[in-house]
């Protein structure tokens, strides 16, 4: 019971305390540097690494281009680009946006005279979405996906020509068809033998390949 006392006996140490409030961060391109996406094959998840390793050394051998745009994502960068694209292409209400632990972002804007303004908010998600480059992004960022898992991987592949490539099984095939994309069914074929899936989903994620097509 003493020890009990003698806990609860006010500290004569006077000390102001300091306590910090976290401030909300106005949207805008200055988020886009935040939370970075890996481009690396080596944070993905260890065996579609070692999938898209294998692709990707067929498609060079065969003469193809690749640019890797995206691999690891975390999943706060999740959460701002799916917003931002949703108040600009699906009218999302940027004051009744949920809040993310670890986000402290303000997507309400106001005017000068300090009233809310959407075209404000609007543009200043338009410069997130545009920082991001999904602005011809058909379908909102997922806020769970196979970037975040490391099971996915964003590229741009080009080709002239007739692209000879290689399966997963060693045969040699030849791509003559249209277009010379990574839009191209025949390299999804191709793809698919390696375990490297185009998004199902058409044209909505042009360089979208995962371990399922998600």
């Amino acid at each position: 019971m003493t020890i009990a006392q003698h806990l609860l006996t006010p500290s004569s140490d006077q000390t102001p305390v300091t306590v910090e409030i976290p401030t909300k961060q106005l949207s805008g391109a200055l988020w886009v540097s935040k939370f970075p996406t890996s481009t690396r094959l080596d944070e993905m998840n260890s065996a579609f690494a070692t999938s898209v390793a294998s692709f990707l050394s067929a498609l060079k051998a065969a003469g193809a281009s690749v640019d890797i745009s995206a691999t690891l994502r975390p999943a706060k960068r999740a959460f701002l680009m799916h917003w931002a694209w949703k108040i600009v292409n699906a009218d999302a209400d940027p004051l009744t946006i949920p809040e993310r632990e670890g986000v402290d972002i303000q997507w309400g804007h106001s005017n000068e005279k300090g009233d809310y303004c959407r075209e404000v908010s609007v543009a200043a998600a338009t410069a997130m979405v545009n920082g991001y480059g999904i602005r011809n992004l058909r379908v909102a960022p997922a806020l769970t996906s196979r970037h975040i898992e490391g099971k996915a991987i964003d590229m741009t592949i080009n080709w002239t020509g007739t692209l000879s490539i290689r399966d997963a099984m060693g045969r040699t095939v030849d791509i003559s068809t249209e277009p010379k994309t990574g839009m191209n069914a025949d390299l999804h074929a191709v793809g698919a033998t390696y375990m490297v899936i185009k998004f199902k989903g058409g044209d909505k994620d042009k360089p979208h390949w995962s371990t399922d097509g998600r």
